[in-house]
């Protein structure tokens, strides 16, 4: 498993933009299919938006298509996720995951996990 760590977040208000980074510490990063989930209390860990190996293959689910963007950088072993017009349902921690097969939504499907960085959206 590749070990990630996220930072980033934090508190922001409404209209507001953060952008996310999770660092990779396998030196095979491109070899993984990476996404970011969120997990707000009381709620599931949900989907946020994936992105294949090469970086041209993007996922986003509905409730951020338009105002996040998801994008990697292999050199860097690092991955981002710009988070714009942010909203209080955003808030949640954010969590980067890793896996070596194709793009997939299901939290089940990623073997890797960072700890998670919060982002509070104040209204």
């Amino acid at each position: 498993q590749v070990q990630l760590v996220e930072s980033g977040g934090g508190l922001v208000q409404a209209g507001g933009s953060l952008r996310l980074s999770c660092t990779a510490s396998d030196r095979t990063f491109s070899n993984y299919v990476m996404g970011w989930f969120r997990q707000a209390p009381g709620k599931e860990r949900e989907f946020v938006a994936g992105i294949n190996w090469g970086g041209d293959s993007t996922d986003y689910a509905d409730s951020v298509q338009g105002r996040f963007t998801i994008s990697r950088v292999n050199a860097k072993n690092t991955v981002y996720l710009q988070m714009n017009s942010l909203e209080p349902e955003d808030t949640a921690v954010y969590f980067c995951a890793a896996r070596l097969a194709g793009l997939r939504r299901s939290a089940a499907d990623f073997g890797s996990w960072g700890q998670g960085t919060q982002v509070t959206v104040s209204s």
